[in-house]
């Protein structure tokens, strides 16, 4: 059993981000205080050579710490498929109250992140950093040739990192034959929870857009990180017990106005994290 599962995307050929996000911000998970945080890398493997999948084993065999899709071939037009997976493999085996999916270029404060759920009942939350006009993308990897739904993205929680509680996670594997894919897992989360009585708490604490807000010593997820911007984050909480050696704001953050249209959502303006 587990208080909070953390899922980490990632594909086959990044074993050092791995391998740095073990020895920072996941070092804790599995350890007392916080033994009940049970972790995994998701990596698919379907169509790997031989020796990148021999490689993955030799990593495995160390750290017991990756779960690997073989039904799914690594790519971003399966990511959807691979989160779906993963959220059906964890209902299953796992007994646990609340799931954290980040991505390998995340970084998290689970010890604050921790503290705060438990103070959360573990019914019904999607938490994260949501946006609800997010304009349907007609180019490039995440192109959606099949959205019908709406002119905009439905609101969503942004996929660098966000939270659902076990439950959502249940409501999803049971209605997996049910579920369309589109193309970005976080948009299609959005729309599988979209008619469901779910608690949606947008928080400008998740840094989780397509690039990084700065830095703010509030910030409990960040998105959109290098080796060396972990390394730096992990050694300056250690040193003096905040995350940034300098608060940086490269761009505005909002609140999210849940009482106007979604297209007018998200204002940016000063003073928000």
């Amino acid at each position: 059993t587990a208080f909070l599962a953390v899922l980490i995307t990632s594909g086959p050929k990044y074993s050092e981000r791995r391998s740095i996000i073990r020895s920072t911000w996941l070092s804790a998970a599995g350890r007392p205080p916080h033994d009940d945080i049970w972790s995994r890398f998701v990596i698919s493997t379907g169509g790997l050579g031989a020796e990148e999948l021999r490689s993955l084993e030799l990593e495995q065999s160390r750290h017991r710490d990756l779960l690997l899709l073989p039904e799914l071939r690594d790519s971003y037009e399966n990511l959807t498929a691979k989160v779906l997976a993963t959220y059906i493999w964890l209902d299953l085996h796992l007994d646990f109250q609340f799931a954290l999916k980040a991505d390998d270029d995340t970084f998290v404060r689970l010890d604050v992140l921790v503290e705060e759920l438990r103070a959360k009942e573990p019914r019904r939350l999607y938490w994260g950093f949501f946006s609800g006009r997010g304009r349907v993308k007609s180019g490039g990897k995440w192109k959606e040739s099949a959205w019908v739904l709406c002119d905009y993205y439905l609101p969503y929680a942004l996929g660098g990192g966000y939270v659902i509680s076990a439950d959502l996670v249940r409501y999803l594997r049971l209605s997996r034959d049910y579920l369309n894919m589109w193309q970005s897992e976080d948009v299609s989360l959005g729309v599988w929870l979209a008619p469901i009585d779910v608690k949606r708490v947008h928080d400008p604490r998740f840094d989780t857009e397509y690039k990084s807000r700065g830095c703010n010593n509030k910030y409990i997820v960040t998105h959109k990180q290098s080796i060396e911007d972990m390394l730096e984050k992990h050694q300056t909480l250690a040193k003096e017990g905040k995350l940034c050696k300098e608060e940086v704001k490269l761009r505005l953050s909002y609140m999210y106005d849940w009482g106007v249209p979604p297209s007018q959502c998200c204002q940016r303006k000063d003073g928000i994290p």
